[in-house]
């Protein structure tokens, strides 16, 4: 099944879905841009499952996902995942983040999960280039087969991101 891909310009926080995609940090502590904005709106409770999840598997390696409860946000879940911070060697920067999209829609999957939300992973201050990061994420949603999945939405916060998925969208 290929799910419909839809493009929306604003905050994810406010998106009802069934799992949101946070571009976190290794720590998975929380921190600025679109992390700090999904723990802030969801609350302590993303937090706590968060700690308990670091204390079980250590930091979250880049490329991979986790999932918490979504606390007080529009959806069931927060699925979050670590993008690789741009260090100019395109080869393995692509890889980590082909592998969190990838990652984050295989767990999404075994959630039952029917719709998911994407931020523009690494495009803000990890510096990921944003031409290449929206190929990437676009590549990744459109090869991925799924029988539960039916709509994975991007979005994106500004203007910029917008703009070039919507021109990758269109292709």
């Amino acid at each position: 099944m290929k799910p419909k891909v839809e493009l929306i310009k604003g905050d994810i926080t406010k998106i009802h879905a069934d799992a949101i995609v946070n571009a976190a940090n290794s720590s998975l502590l929380g921190g600025g841009g679109v992390d700090g904005a999904i723990h802030r709106a969801g609350g302590p409770k993303i937090l706590e499952e968060c700690r308990q999840i670091r204390n079980k598997q250590g930091k979250c390696k880049t490329g991979e996902a986790v999932v918490t409860t979504a606390g007080n946000l529009p959806a069931k879940y927060v699925i979050h995942t670590v993008g690789p911070i741009w260090n100019n060697d395109e080869k393995k920067c692509s890889e980590l983040l082909a592998g969190c999209y990838k990652n984050s829609l295989e767990l999404a999957e075994s959630l039952g999960v029917k719709t998911i939300a994407f931020p523009n992973i690494s495009t803000g201050v990890y510096r990921f280039p944003k031409d290449l990061a929206a190929e990437i994420a676009v590549q990744e949603v459109k090869n991925f087969q799924t029988e539960t999945i039916e709509k994975i939405i991007f979005v994106c916060f500004d203007e910029e991101n917008e703009k070039i998925y919507k021109k990758l969208l269109n292709e």
